[in-house]
Order: structure tokens, then C-alpha cells, then sequence
């Protein structure tokens, strides 16, 4: 007799490879950022080569990051990324306290922004009344919740596809810009430089995302092994890719014509002789924008999973339906939350910047804790993991150091360039992750 379509297994299936892993990985770094952000970025940097330096050095720092998690997940390849690292490193309050932040703030939130970002781009194809942009991201959360809520397979096979039109998009466009030139704008003589500091934290969040492959290791095949190629092959790629499309800009724009420039893309794509350009770029930047929406969904819900597994307040949240081998009641539960913050973002002046308000403060807390893990990992043991973080601890400082400067960065500029708007957005974020420390006291007692 036919199992129940709707039974639950005790736990997720090893149904993804390597390039599986990659796949999702890049599709949670390129996002719309890089359509958006260069231009902040040349505003702030003296020179095409110190722009482009930057860029670099994004790479490097996201890959100190990445060896920091290669490590982690080599030695507890399950399900819930930093979940588990800082329920095993720091204890069931820190890692209670991470998945609730994460389930309310930071990847709820993120699934908002950039639902926003696509609805922006998706309005300029078709518009649907006053709210356009809050009515895409709505449909697009509601109906990527729904894919992964039938199945892993239709989801990564989704991911694959669009995730390769998407690089094959911006490879063309930056090479056509590198070959066919334009008329590069350099910066005005004397105009100020801008904050070299400021320049990497929009380059930071560019490349933000890269940590979500450490959700995949309990689904990854032997991913004690594949884990470090996932995370590093995904950084390598993304930063080369990166390279190209930012020389790809100055080449077409030059320094000058990118800090003009409010969507960097679409002028670029003015200059090459491609008939309705426009809307051409605007439906690969949507494109991006769903693959990273899809990625960034796929993940979420396994932190939520193993939340509900570990706590018997939240128990239904752990159930793993073996039909398409999905934590479908954790998919439902974030889809929900995302769309509550989609309606009241949409309420904001810009829906992208009230939910990057939001998040960015207590995501580089979390990101800053599940880096000390590593510390306290390596001192309580002498087990030799599958891979080990070389020049250790330089690259492990390095990177807790990134987190701290990123978590005095993003308040500092919040409360300085946006003033009390934007630190209540800050603080709001900050309330919420507080709320969970109450709730872990009630639900430790159940």
C-alpha cells in the first residue's frame, strides 16, 4: 500500500550535489545589489582601481568568512547552518535566540527586501496600480514558498535554471560594455572621495549571502568533504564574476558616469545598441531577484525546522514531510511573516531600504557569535575535521573583526546619514531579536 503523500520522515535526504550547492549559493550572493550598489560604491572610492580594489577585497574577506564556516560545517554537517553551530558552541539560549532573530528579522527580512527589489524592476515591465512594487513582492513570495513547499527538486532545478540565464546575462553585458566601450565619465577634479570604509560596507552586503550554503550540509552528499568546495568554489565564482561586470561599468560609464547614475545596469545598457534594452535588463535583474528569493527561502525554512525539532513549544515547525522531502510547516510559517513585513514595508518610503534597516544590525551579530564558535570548538577539542581553517586563527580574526566593524558600520551610518527614521528601524530590529530571550525561558520550561 501507497505510504500517506503528507508523512513525515525523521529527517532531510541527501538529494544535493556539489554543483547543486554552488548553484544555491550563488544564487544567494548575486542579487540585485550588484545592479544597484556600484554606483554607491564609485562614489565613495578615489579611483577606477581603488574601485575595483574594493570589490576585491569584498572577495577576500567574504572567503575568510567562508573558510570560517567550511570549518564549521565539516564538523557538524546537519541541517541549520548556525543553528547548530551555536547551539553546540554556545548553547541552546544562543542558538534559540538566533533562530527566532532569524525567523522574524533577519531572513524574513531579507526575503522582503529583495521581493521589493523585484517588484521595482517587474513594475517597470508591467505596472499593477498605485502599490505595483508591494504587489510583485507578494506574488513572488507567496509563489516561491509554494514551489518549495512541493518538492527540493523543482526548487534547485528552478534555481539551476534561472541561476544560469542570469550569469550568462551579465557575462554578455559586461564583455559587450568592455569591447564596444562608451563614453567613461572620470571623476570630477577635486570631488570628494567619500568614505573608503562606507564604499565596503555596500560591498559587504553585495556579496552578503554566501553563509546560507551552510544550511544545506544535513542534504549535501558527503558533506564533511563537499561542504569547503561548496562554500569556496561559490565565493571564487561570485568575486571573478563580480570583477567582470564592475570593469564592465567604468569601462562603459567610467567612475563619473557610475556616481551619476541611480541604476547602473539599465544606463550601461543604454549605451550598447540592443533595441528595448530597458526592460531587457529589467527582466534579468527580476530574474536575480527570484533566484535569490528562492535560495534565500529554501534555506530559512531549515533553520525554523530544526528550531522546531529541538523545542516541544514549537514542535509542528519540525515535522519533514517525506513527500518532496521539505520542512513544509517551517516553509509556510516564514512565507506568512515574509508577506506580514511586505504589507508593512509597504507602507515605507522604499520597502528595500526599510527591510535592509531592519535586518543589517542583527544579522553581522549572529554572523559575529557563530564566528566565535569556532574558537570555542577548537579549544574544547582536538578532533580533526574534514577540513580545518588554514593560517588559523589569523583568517578567524580577520573575520570577527569584519562583523564587529560591520556592526558599528551599518548603526553608525544608520543614525548619521538617515537620522532618527532609520535608527528606529534599527532599534525595531533590535526589539524583536530581544523578545525571543523571554520566550526561551517559557519554552524551556514546556
Amino acid at each position: 500500500m501507497d505510504r500517506d503523500a503528507n508523512a513525515v520522515s525523521p529527517g532531510p535526504r541527501q538529494l544535493l550535489s556539489v554543483p547543486d550547492g554552488i548553484f544555491l549559493t550563488m544564487g544567494m550572493v548575486i542579487g540585485v545589489g550588484i545592479f544597484k550598489l556600484p554606483s554607491l560604491v564609485a562614489g565613495n572610492t578615489a579611483g577606477a582601481t581603488e574601485f575595483l580594489l574594493a570589490w576585491l577585497l569584498g572577495g577576500a574577506a567574504s572567503l575568510c568568512g567562508a573558510l570560517v564556516y567550511a570549518e564549521l560545517a565539516s564538523r557538524h554537517p546537519e541541517t541549520g547552518g548556525e543553528y547548530t553551530f551555536l547551539a553546540r558552541g554556545l548553547g541552546r539560549g544562543a542558538a534559540f535566540l538566533f533562530a527566532w532573530s532569524r525567523m522574524t528579522v533577519i531572513q524574513t527580512g531579507a526575503i522582503a527586501a529583495v521581493a521589493f527589489a523585484f517588484g521595482d524592476y517587474a513594475s517597470e515591465i508591467l505596472r499593477l496600480g498605485e502599490k505595483s512594487s508591494a504587489v510583485y513582492a507578494a506574488l513572488g513570495v507567496a509563489a516561491l514558498t509554494a514551489l518549495n513547499v512541493s518538492g527540493t527538486v523543482p526548487s534547485k532545478t528552478l534555481q539551476k535554471v534561472a541561476q544560469v540565464t542570469v550569469i550568462a546575462a551579465m557575462v554578455l553585458l559586461a564583455v559587450a560594455a568592455i569591447v564596444t566601450g562608451g563614453s567613461p565619465k572620470p571623476a570630477p577634479a577635486g570631488a570628494p572621495a567619500g568614505s573608503f570604509g562606507l564604499a565596503m560596507i555596500f560591498v559587504l552586503f553585495t556579496f552578503g549571502g554566501w553563509n546560507e550554503a551552510a544550511y544545506l550540509a544535513g542534504e549535501v552528499r558527503e558533506a564533511r568533504r563537499n561542504m569547503m568546495r561548496i562554500l569556496v568554489a561559490g565565493i571564487l565564482a561570485v568575486t571573478a564574476l563580480y570583477l567582470l561586470a564592475n570593469i564592465g561599468y567604468v569601462a562603459a560609464l567610467g567612475l563619473g558616469g557610475m556616481r551619476e547614475s541611480k541604476a547602473v545596469a539599465a544606463d550601461l545598457m543604454r549605451l550598447l545598441p540592443v533595441a528595448r534594452g530597458a526592460e531587457l535588463i529589467a527582466l534579468v535583474v527580476c530574474l536575480s531577484a527570484l533566484t535569490t528569493m528562492n535560495a534565500a527561502i529554501f534555506t530559512g525554512a531549515r533553520t525554523t525546522w530544526a528550531f522546531g525539532r529541538d523545542f516541544a513549544a514549537f514542535t509542528r515547525l519540525g515535522r519533514w514531510r517525506e513527500s518532496g522531502s521539505t520542512p513544509a510547516n517551517a516553509l509556510l510559517l516564514q512565507g506568512a511573516i515574509a508577506l506580514l513585513l511586505v504589507w508593512a514595508a509597504s507602507f515605507t518610503r522604499d520597502g528595500f531600504q526599510a527591510m535592509v534597516e531592519y535586518t543589517a544590525p542583527v544579522f553581522w551579530t549572529f554572523f559575529l557569535l557563530a564566528g566565535l564558535t569556532l574558537f570555542v570548538f577548537r579549544k574544547r577539542t582536538a578532533e580533526a575535521p574534514a577540513f580545518r581553517v588554514p593560517g588559523y586563527p589569523a583568517i578567524p580574526i580577520v573575520f570577527c573583526l569584519m562583523c564587529l566593524y560591520m556592526i558599528y558600520s551599518t548603526i553608525d551610518y544608520a543614525l548619521a546619514d538617515y537620522g532618527p527614521k532609520f535608527g528606529n528601524m534599527v532599534l525595531l530590529g533590535v526589539v524583536v531579536m530581544l523578545a525571543g530571550i523571554p520566550l526561551f525561558f517559557l519554552a524551556r520550561r514546556r
